[in-house]
């Protein structure tokens, strides 16, 4: 990725240029969240959220973005819900909107799978 004059980051890459229901932004804005307790985490978290259902939502579950740039319908969709999606990404969704005490931080950490 490179950043442009505005500070956006842009893909470089053909290959940087998917999306495949990663987790890792969405886990830094649940962390984020319960270190500082700044509300704009959770407000990233429902924008990230919506983009998943309008963007992402298919018959059937959740696919991933062959190229997040081109919005040529059929061609957009990798058809591929991968199984980190639901065992990462949509708990760290659910656990951004949960009460604090759900998951001590303090008692518990995650490992790499988002298991505590």
């Amino acid at each position: 990725f490179h950043f442009d004059h505005e500070f956006e980051a842009k893909a470089k890459y053909d290959h940087e240029k998917q999306y495949i229901l990663r987790p890792e932004v969405i886990e830094s804005y649940f962390i984020l969240w319960r270190i500082t307790g700044n509300s704009k985490y959770k407000d990233w978290g429902w924008e990230a959220a919506v983009a998943l259902s309008k963007h992402c939502n298919v018959t059937g579950g959740f696919t991933g973005i062959r190229n997040v740039y081109d919005h040529v319908e059929f061609q957009k969709y990798d058809d591929v819900q991968q199984s980190f999606f639901l065992a990462e990404t949509l708990k760290y969704l659910y656990l951004l909107f949960s009460e604090n005490s759900l998951i001590d931080l303090d008692k518990w950490v995650f490992n790499t799978e988002a298991h505590p």
